[in-house]
């Protein structure tokens, strides 16, 4: 099979998320052991038309953002028990829990994940942006978060990034606005 037809050919890999069981003591690892940071929280995020495995769910949960080079770590902290990848089959802490790739057309990747055979088990929007999460068959810690980002709005990611350039460990976690 050509690699042009592989889910790894949508895009490199930009995050590494994780799903920790203790969300404040993951955040101060990150920023003091390993110098990672500044972290930007999004609280409370419900995503628009939200599904999983095809039925709606009200999941919400909260981000925890920050930048390690070129590569953006995520943590995650799950605000409910509504069916999500955060809970049951797919709940993973203290673990990579998934990776996340950034596209163009979120149809065409829609369209490469069923040919592979990949599950789509978490879909929505945020905003203008729109993402799904596929299980490409070896479920938790093998997901796929597939973003494509809204161009209509701030560059959230370029902020987040530009603040770690030169950080110095000073507010370690921080809030927009």
């Amino acid at each position: 099979m050509a690699r042009s037809e592989t889910i790894s050919a949508l895009g490199d890999v930009m995050q590494l998320a994780f799903v920790p069981d203790d969300f404040d003591a993951a955040i101060k690892h990150w920023t003091e052991t390993m110098g990672v940071g500044p972290f930007y929280l999004i609280e409370n995020i419900h995503l628009d038309g939200m599904k999983y495995k095809g039925e709606p769910t009200d999941a919400v949960f909260t981000l925890a953002l920050a930048y390690w080079g070129d590569i953006q770590i995520e943590l995650i902290k799950p605000e409910n028990d509504a069916p999500s990848i955060y809970s049951g089959e797919y709940a993973a802490t203290e673990g990579l829990h998934h990776v996340c790739m950034l596209v163009d057309d979120i149809a065409e990747a829609r369209r490469v994940c069923a040919r592979q055979g990949a599950e789509v088990v978490i879909e929505g929007k945020f905003g203008t942006s729109e993402v799904i999460y596929v299980d490409p068959g070896k479920g938790t810690g093998h997901l796929v978060e597939i973003l494509q980002q809204a161009t209509d709005g701030p560059d959230l990611f370029g902020i987040i990034k530009a603040a770690s350039v030169d950080w110095d460990g000073g507010e370690p976690v921080r809030r927009f606005g």
